[in-house]
C-alpha cells in the first residue's frame, strides 16, 4: 500500500505540468457543475417555499354544528399527510376579508349579512405537497357530508411538479455531460502517463508484476485528481457564491454535505477515468 501511495505521489512529480493541467480542467468542470448546483440549491428552496404556501381549503355548509367540525379537525390532522386543520368560522372569514381585501372594505362594511362559509384550511406536510397528494387529501375532505366544496388551486399546484421535474431532469443532464466530460480529461492524461511510462512498465511485467499491481498507482492518481480537482472546485464555488451575494441577490451556499460530495464525485470520476484509460491501454503496452 504505502508503495502504491508513494508510486502515485510521484507520478505529480514526474509531470507537474500534466499533473496541475489535470487537476485544474477537472477543476474547472465541476466548478462550472457547482456553479449549476448553486442555481439548483436556490431555486428548490425557492421552490420548496412556494411549496409551503399549498393549502386546501374545504368549505362546509351552513350550520355544521361546531362538534361535528371539531371531530372533523382531528380526523384530518390524522392523515399522514396533513400538518395541520384548523377552522374558520364564517366571522372570521369576514374579518380576513376586511382586513385584506383593502379595496373592496366599504363593500364588506355596508354588508347585511354574511355571504362567505366556515371552512377548513388543510396545511401538508413536506413531501407531500405534490399534486397526486394534494388530489388524495382534497379527495378524501369531498367525502365528508358536511363539506360544500373543496379548493386547492389545481392548476399551479400541477405546474409546481413540473418545474420540480424540470429542475431535476436538467440538473441529471447536465451533470451527467460534465462528469463524461472530466472522465475523458483524466482518461486523457492517465493514458499519456501509462505510455510515457510503456518499458518501465514492461520491466515490471517481466519480474512478475501483475496487471493489479501495475493498475494500482494509476488508479489513486486518477482518484487523487479527482479529489483535488472537486476541493478547488469547492473553493471557486464558495468565491462565486460570495460575490453573487454580496452584489447580486442574497443567496444559499451548499450545506456540508452537498460540498462533500462534489469532492467525492470528482474522486469518482478521477477513479473511472483512469480505470477506464489503465485497463485498455495496459493490454497494448
Amino acid at each position: 500500500m504505502t508503495l502504491t501511495v508513494r508510486e502515485a505521489l510521484l507520478a505529480f512529480r514526474r509531470a507537474p505540468l500534466l499533473s496541475a493541467l489535470s487537476v485544474t480542467t477537472i477543476a474547472f468542470s465541476l466548478f462550472v457543475l457547482g456553479l449549476f448546483g448553486l442555481v439548483a440549491v436556490n431555486l428548490r428552496q425557492a421552490l420548496q417555499g412556494v411549496a409551503e404556501r399549498v393549502e386546501i381549503v374545504a368549505y362546509l355548509l351552513p350550520g355544521t354544528p361546531i362538534e361535528t367540525i371539531t371531530t372533523a379537525e382531528q380526523d384530518i390532522e390524522a392523515f399522514p399527510e396533513v400538518a395541520s386543520a384548523d377552522y374558520v368560522s364564517e366571522d372570521s372569514a369576514l374579518a380576513r376579508a376586511r382586513r385584506e381585501l383593502v379595496e373592496f372594505r366599504d363593500l364588506l362594511r355596508e354588508l347585511e349579512s354574511n355571504p362567505l362559509p366556515g371552512s377548513i384550511e388543510v396545511k401538508l406536510k413536506p413531501g407531500y405537497q405534490d399534486a397526486a397528494h394534494v388530489n388524495a387529501v382534497a379527495d378524501r375532505l369531498r367525502g365528508f357530508t358536511f363539506v360544500n366544496d373543496v379548493r386547492y388551486g389545481k392548476d399551479w399546484v400541477e405546474k409546481l411538479d413540473r418545474l420540480r421535474g424540470l429542475a431535476a431532469a436538467v440538473g441529471l443532464v447536465v451533470g451527467a455531460a460534465f462528469a463524461v466530460v472530466a472522465v475523458m480529461i483524466i482518461g486523457t492524461t492517465i493514458r499519456m502517463a501509462v505510455l510515457q511510462r510503456s518499458r518501465e512498465i514492461a520491466i515490471m511485467r517481466l519480474v512478475g508484476a501483475t496487471d493489479g499491481f501495475i493498475r494500482r498507482p494509476f488508479l489513486l492518481q486518477g482518484a487523487l485528481k479527482g479529489l483535488l480537482g472537486g476541493l478547488v472546485a469547492v473553493g471557486l464555488s464558495y468565491s462565486a457564491y460570495v460575490l453573487i451575494n454580496r452584489f447580486l441577490i442574497s443567496a444559499s451556499f451548499f450545506n456540508g454535505l452537498q460540498a462533500l460530495a462534489i469532492v467525492g464525485f470528482g474522486t469518482v470520476i478521477g477513479l473511472m477515468g483512469s480505470l477506464l484509460s489503465v485497463g485498455r491501454h495496459l493490454r497494448r503496452v
